[in-house]
């Protein structure tokens, strides 16, 4: 069960300067498999996984769940968010009870270095922000992401603490909701 158990999902589409977050529809299925076979984005979480593996499991509708938003640019799909509970056994809590909500987003090659996911990710934590008042999000991510680390700060998210986690150094670090 995630905090988002109780948000009617999916929200209204957000729309930001340049893009639009929504939850998932059919026609995003190729974009999912994109991005999961992909081995420029595979490469900080685990690697890429095999087109045809992806395309045999994938749903029609992949990604339909709370917690998970599409990154639409000019009406197709360029990433996804996720705002998901932290699994208590893995390191890097903010809380003894564990139960923290974690900023997850991976964005297609062709689309980095243009601000997309900081874009994306600030009107997602503002939807959080409003949706579960006084919320902190965390974030982990290998320190060799440095485009990742850099999008971390730049979001608000400030350094926790760091630990080894499959294989690599982890930066784990939270955000507080603005005082309002």
């Amino acid at each position: 069960m995630t905090k988002l158990d109780h948000v009617a999902w999916p929200p209204a589409p957000i729309k930001t300067e340049r893009l639009v977050l929504r939850g998932s529809e059919a026609r995003d299925r190729a974009a999912f498999i994109e991005l999961f076979a992909s081995p420029e984005v595979g490469t900080y979480i685990g690697g890429a996984r095999p087109r045809d593996e992806l395309e045999r499991t994938r749903p029609d509708v992949p990604g339909r769940r709370p917690g998970l938003f599409v990154i639409e640019l000019d009406g197709s799909m360029i990433g996804m968010i996720t705002l998901d509970q932290r699994d208590a056994e893995r390191p890097g809590h903010i809380r003894p009870d564990a139960g923290e909500t974690e900023l997850g987003y991976l964005i297609l090659p062709q689309a980095w270095g243009r601000g997309y996911a900081a874009e994306a990710c600030a009107a997602a934590l503002d939807w959080f922000a409003d949706a579960l008042p006084g919320e902190p999000v965390v974030l982990c991510t290998q320190t060799a992401n440095e485009r990742s680390m850099r999008v971390a700060v730049k979001l608000g998210f400030t350094e926790v603490e760091r630990f080894e986690e499959y294989d690599a150094e982890q930066w784990f670090g939270v955000r507080y909701p603005p005082s309002r």
